[in-house]
């Protein structure tokens, strides 16, 4: 008999597409994270492709689409893949000026807010309003699996862009030490596009980030 294949509690896809925003287009690889067990699980970012999204599910229940933040190139997937497996689409309504410039049409299904947490095949996920990116940039903080989700706040170089419009340096700076750095060291940080790092190398270089300017 074949064993059976279990899939891991945290899977990174990446999908390729366009990142559009205030009339400037730009060619980028995202990352999308699938946190669950066999059963069932939560996206984290539908970028781009929704078929390579539900691909990467295969047979598990879809539980939501949590988009850490609006812009284009996390979201763009995201009602697609939601009509695809008839699930709600979670997001900070500070971000919903953003997302309407994806999706004019169709509304988010329910807000993250600071402090909930969402339960998908036995881990929790606690949601961390963490803005300066956009307004309404959301972490996702797995205590079980020594996990933070980062979308665009903190990458292993620095924190995310914020000479866009809606972002501020002192915000996401601020996010980073309040919000994260006091995580456990260990805790992984899988950012929205690129390599991971932890919350220790990312506290060592915050000063330094900081005095930087970006």
């Amino acid at each position: 008999m074949n064993p059976v294949s279990v899939p891991p509690p945290i899977q990174r896809l990446r999908t390729s597409g366009i990142f559009s925003l205030e009339g400037g287009e730009f060619d980028v690889e995202n990352n999308v994270w699938i946190v669950g067990d066999e059963d069932s699980a939560i996206v984290i970012d539908a970028a781009h492709d929704h078929q390579a999204i539900a691909r990467g599910l295969g047979d598990r229940e879809l539980m939501a689409i949590v988009s850490t933040h609006g812009h284009s190139d996390h979201v763009n997937a995201a009602v697609a893949l939601a009509d695809l497996a008839n699930c709600p689409i979670l997001l900070h309504p500070d971000d919903a000026e953003l997302w309407h410039h994806v999706h004019p049409h169709r509304e988010p299904d329910a807000p993250l807010l600071d402090g909930e947490a969402l339960l998908v095949g036995g881990v929790e996920l606690q949601i961390l309003h963490t803005p300066g990116h956009t307004p309404g940039g959301v972490c996702l903080y797995a205590p079980e699996l020594g996990a933070v989700f980062t979308g665009d706040t903190l990458f292993p170089g620095g924190p995310g862009a914020t000479g866009q419009p809606f972002s501020d340096f002192p915000t996401i700076i601020a996010s980073i030490r309040d919000r994260l750095a006091p995580l456990p060291g260990e805790t992984v940080v899988h950012p929205g596009h690129g390599e991971t790092t932890t919350v220790a190398e990312a506290a060592e270089h915050l000063d330094a980030w900081a005095a930087r300017g970006f």
